[in-house]
């Protein structure tokens, strides 16, 4: 977010915004429309849906149930070394499964979270497209946490906008995905369902919201088994100085409880630490395939790790 001086319209709604496996019967049935849809994908232009269509006029190309990631699974977070994938990275290693790290400073990477076991540093910039592909091989699941400021800021430098980060380089990402991953996970933002009225309104001066609701609609279209996650204004970190064991020791503080609705409707904050978990608890859960929440912290103890707490929310949503 931007934090200049100048910027007096942005402290006015910082609040409130942020930034089974199948059977092989259906499989089988589905095999010829996935193939049909991928091709349609290459052809369509990625703005070619319209970015203010409401949930209930969405047409999804397939309804693909691939299943959920598994202890030993490989994953591959994109955007890595952010506030957010960070956390989400230590979490993975920390619970047995296989990272692989896509970043443009595979350096940084490391000195982030040194010579982890089950680490892999790819280097790549999904912003270029070109031969994403091979970024995929022994890849399970995918994980988007590409994101940049709302306001012009230093993060800009070098083509890291809005439009490059949200749209561009996502959706080259999720273009490129081989529909046999079991699942697709995005976060995105509140407020992609609402950036015409206010407070988001102000916060999507430059766009950043309507990028991220245009990579929504791709992903939702492209066949893939997804779970879009959009929370509120990101709190707690971003922990850059912290080494790997550190960072699995931070906490929400006394905001640790979660709020999830099905619908683009929570205003607030949502803890990077949170959210990590969230994101983490959603690939192994089937009931998360092919849904969005929204996600806030709210006080109180919280779910923490139980994935039978974290089934009971999402459920409830």
């Amino acid at each position: 977010m931007c934090t200049t001086a100048s910027c007096r319209q942005h402290a006015a709604f910082k609040a409130h915004a942020p930034h089974a496996a199948v059977c092989k019967c259906v499989a089988n049935r589905l095999s010829c429309a996935r193939l049909h849809h991928s091709q349609q994908d290459r052809m369509r232009p990625f703005h070619s849906q319209p970015s203010h269509a409401r949930s209930s006029d969405r047409k999804i190309s397939s309804r693909v149930f691939a299943g959920t990631m598994d202890s030993g699974n490989c994953a591959l977070v994109v955007g890595a070394t952010g506030g957010v994938g960070q956390v989400l990275t230590g979490k993975l290693l920390d619970r047995g499964c296989k990272v692989k790290a896509l970043s443009r400073n595979p350096a940084k990477a490391r000195s982030l979270f040194g010579s982890a076991q089950n680490l892999e540093l790819v280097q790549g910039d999904c912003r270029e497209g070109g031969d994403l592909q091979k970024i995929f091989a022994g890849v399970d699941v995918v994980v988007c946490v590409l994101g940049t400021t709302a306001f012009p800021s230093a993060r800009w430098k070098g083509g890291n906008g809005p439009e490059q980060t949200d749209s561009i380089a996502t959706g080259n990402l999720i273009r490129a995905t081989p529909k046999g991953i079991k699942r697709f996970v995005l976060v995105t933002s509140a407020g992609v369902e609402r950036y015409n009225k206010l407070p988001f309104s102000i916060l999507n001066l430059f766009g950043v919201l309507k990028f991220k609701r245009q990579s929504e609609e791709l992903l939702m279209q492209s066949g893939l088994a997804y779970t879009i996650l959009r929370p509120g204004r990101l709190t707690d970190g971003p922990y850059t100085s912290y080494d790997l064991n550190t960072l699995l020791k931070a906490t929400a503080g006394n905001k640790q409880d979660v709020q999830i609705a099905a619908k683009d409707e929570l205003n607030g904050e949502t803890s990077r630490i949170a959210l990590a978990e969230a994101l983490l608890q959603a690939l192994q859960l089937p009931e998360t395939e092919n849904k969005v929440f929204a996600l806030t912290s709210t006080e109180g103890e919280g779910p923490g790790t139980d994935k039978a707490k974290w089934k009971a929310l999402f459920q409830a949503s």
